[in-house]
């Protein structure tokens, strides 16, 4: 919604461009959008400088989460979920573990520390997202 808000329906097309894999399902469906993936890059990037963290590492933290999150969404797709099914740790893990894993290399944290941020992101998620949805804020539970 913050992406329309900001963007319009630029860049609303689907990164899939609608194409079926060969199970004839949709490689990734219509919520993942180039609107999407651009704000989600931008909004990390600019968090990152924020936080004195750099632009370099704030735009690969941002690519490798939605990277993750689109493998979800890519595998949801195969087991023939929709694109809203609830999937509990497909839906949180990816798109966690990526950015984590890198922020570990980048930063130095250790595997503890690595752990628990993965842990914490996707119990927050598993909370959050249905809550924003009964909001209005988001367009699905999950």
């Amino acid at each position: 919604m913050l992406g329309q808000l900001l963007l319009g329906w630029h860049g609303a097309q689907p990164i899939d461009g609608g194409r079926l894999w060969r199970d004839g399902e949709r490689v990734l469906g219509d919520s993942k959008t180039w609107r999407g993936l651009i704000i989600g890059v931008a909004a990390t990037t600019i968090v990152s400088l924020l936080m004195d963290l750099g632009g370099k590492f704030g735009a690969l933290f941002g690519l490798l989460s939605l990277t993750g999150d689109m493998l979800s969404s890519f595998i949801k797709r195969r087991r023939h979920l929709r694109s809203s099914a609830q999937a509990i740790g497909l839906d949180q893990l990816p798109e966690a573990i990526l950015p984590v894993a890198v922020g570990a290399f980048w930063l130095g944290y250790g595997w503890e520390v690595t752990a628990v941020t993965v842990l914490l992101f996707m119990l927050a998620n598993m909370v959050f997202s249905p809550l924003l949805y009964r909001l209005g804020i988001r367009r699905r539970p999950y």
